[in-house]
């Protein structure tokens, strides 16, 4: 009797599992901030619309990790499952490719950027339009702001990448080249 007032009282004090919210109410947090048309109107914050679902796992993997730190990121993550992080890539890889922002590039600024990417071999990882493909992100038509302080962090090391490949080749960048890539990327 004893052991049955025993599991009586521990099945009653377990709650039952609280059924899952479905998964667009889930975002909606994410899409806030990061655009539900594929681009971000908040300053500093990556537009994700057209980015790889591989990329995307592995960018929330390292903020579930702390392997990357942006605190509203890390407090996002923390708690999602694996299956969570492949199901919120692969409706985030869904969006639209975001448009380039504002009026295109001049031409002086068109052919530096582009001796800048070639130069560095941008395209070698990122793709010849610049895309991204499987891990590696989607660069063109990407936030001006939010190019500038990843570009000035790979190359402060104070973001580091999960590959290294990056912060290599921010090494060989100066501010002006920050800039011009920055600004080409954004309006391409």
């Amino acid at each position: 009797m004893r052991r049955f007032l025993l599991a009586l009282a521990l099945m009653a004090g377990a709650a039952a599992p609280a059924p899952a919210e479905p998964l667009g109410e889930r975002l909606a947090p994410c899409l806030a901030c990061h655009g539900a048309d594929g681009r971000s109107a908040t300053p500093d914050v990556p537009s994700l619309g057209g980015q790889p679902a591989d990329y995307l796992i592995t960018q929330l993997y390292q903020f579930r990790e702390n392997q990357r730190t942006a605190p509203p990121m890390n407090e996002m993550a923390a708690g999602l499952s694996d299956d969570d992080l492949r199901a919120f890539a692969d409706e985030i890889a869904k969006l639209p490719p975001p448009r380039p922002e504002g009026a295109g590039p001049e031409t002086a600024l068109v052919q530096r950027a582009r001796a800048l990417v070639g130069r560095h071999q941008c395209n070698s990882c990122h793709g010849a339009d610049l895309a991204g493909r499987d891990a590696i992100p989607r660069i063109r038509g990407q936030r001006e702001d939010y190019l500038l302080k990843a570009l000035a962090g790979y190359k402060s090391n104070a973001r580091p990448g999960y590959d290294p490949a990056m912060n290599e080749v921010a090494q060989g960048l100066s501010e002006a080249d920050i800039r011009d890539l920055a600004a080409f990327l954004s309006r391409s």
